[in-house]
């Protein structure tokens, strides 16, 4: 019998054993770094300096050979530029989607602050009104629930109470700042509501808040700015005043309200919680709207818009978009909140009355006096002078809280 001995030099890359039947995985066989010598009982003569080799591995950026074990204990040992990257890519998707939120959310706003006004000119019922954009924000979320388009929250008899005050406060918010824009200038009724953070101080100090000089300060140009722009509005109205005014109170009363009633719900998401108030508000609004206004008194302006507009189509499409942008931009707000800080938010909340102020200027060509302009400048200065305090306040006391931890 012929002993072959398969040694160094010739034939690379074979692999076969009789002796051992065992296969060796490529990883094995890089890793162990040896020529495999087998000897085969074969009945031919033998063939000298046949030897396997291992095989080696080209990296794809080098092109040089490289083995599996190698290249291993290379990324191992540099992951920094790895992780680098990653995270400079998920910061720019990031950015780039919280740009997408934020553009959403004006351009929503300035859709629906056009298109509602435009409905009330000629249908001056804002309790109707109101109503409808309540209903078309239910009718979006119900439908988004039952194809499973969004995921239903869980629903509790306990959460149901615990959003009834939130939901009561958010209706008189709402229609209060829809009897507002029937009677004035969309630009005066958005000035007066960026005094919302004179209301929020005050009550909130009524229930035990403490805040710094600072935030009191940051309050006086928005009151001085206030008072400047409705002295020298033209279309000044003492109903339109008291109803953004109202709307500021309950509004400011609807978020002091849901800090306390919905701690224990924060498995809640933000577009399901307004989605779950909008439903609420729908229920406490309509009946009171019936009474107000009476359903003989909308079928007359229903005819009278109807000849207005000309076409009933123009009207009904005017109502729709309002109703549904509501929704939509209240949607895009509460998302925005849960991805960014409170002070990005308030910084971006005090932008969004420029954008929605200038806008509506712009499409309607309302009389703006030059005193009447540096009063809502004034105005939404302080705002975010406010907006700055209180992010500051927030910050001392959450690093005040993580101290009180460690000690």
């Amino acid at each position: 019998m012929i002993s072959l001995n398969l040694s160094a030099s010739l034939n690379p890359g074979l692999t076969r054993t009789r002796q051992n039947p065992t296969r060796i995985s490529p990883l094995h066989a890089a890793a162990a770094d040896k020529p495999i010598s087998c000897r085969y009982q074969l009945g031919f003569p033998q063939i000298p300096n046949l030897q396997i080799r291992q095989k080696t591995f080209l990296s794809p950026l080098t092109k040089r050979p490289r083995s599996v074990s190698a290249a291993a204990s290379s990324a191992e040992a540099n992951p920094e530029p790895e992780s680098e990257e990653a995270a400079a890519k998920n910061k720019k998707a990031k950015s780039l989607q919280l740009g997408i939120v934020f553009g959403l959310w004006y351009f929503q706003n300035i859709v629906f602050n056009i298109f509602n006004k435009k409905a009330l000119n000629v249908f001056p019922y804002p309790w109707l009104l109101a109503s409808f954009q309540l209903f078309a924000g239910s009718v979006w979320m119900l439908v988004l629930w039952s194809f499973k388009l969004y995921p239903c929250p869980k629903i509790s008899k306990p959460f149901v109470v615990a959003l009834l005050g939130p939901a009561l406060f958010h209706t008189v918010g709402h229609i209060s700042a829809c009897v507002s824009f029937s009677k004035v200038a969309v630009s005066f009724t958005h000035v007066i509501k960026s005094a919302e953070p004179v209301f929020s101080v005050i009550f909130s100090s009524f229930l035990g808040d403490t805040y710094p000089l600072a935030v009191w300060l940051s309050i006086l140009p928005i009151v001085m700015g206030c008072s400047l722009a409705a002295v020298t509005e033209v279309s000044f109205n003492l109903g339109g005043l008291s109803g953004a005014m109202i709307s500021n109170v309950g509004f400011v009363l609807r978020n002091i309200y849901s800090k306390r009633s919905l701690q224990s719900f924060k498995e809640i998401d933000g577009l399901n919680l307004y989605g779950c108030i909008s439903i609420l508000s729908l229920f406490y609004l309509f009946p009171v709207a019936v009474f107000v206004e009476g359903s003989s008194h909308w079928v007359q302006g229903y005819h009278k818009a109807i000849a207005s507009v000309g076409k009933p189509s123009t009207f009904y499409v005017w109502v729709l978009l309002s109703g549904v942008f509501y929704h939509l931009y209240n949607q895009s707000s509460y998302q925005a909140l849960d991805e960014i800080s409170p002070l990005t938010f308030s910084v971006g909340n005090t932008m969004k009355r420029v954008v929605v102020i200038v806008s509506s200027v712009l499409v309607f060509r309302n009389p703006v006096r030059l005193l009447n302009a540096l009063g809502s400048a004034i105005a939404i200065f302080g705002t975010f002078l406010y907006s700055q305090a209180t992010a500051k306040k927030k910050k001392i006391e959450v690093e005040a809280g993580d101290g009180d931890k460690k000690d």
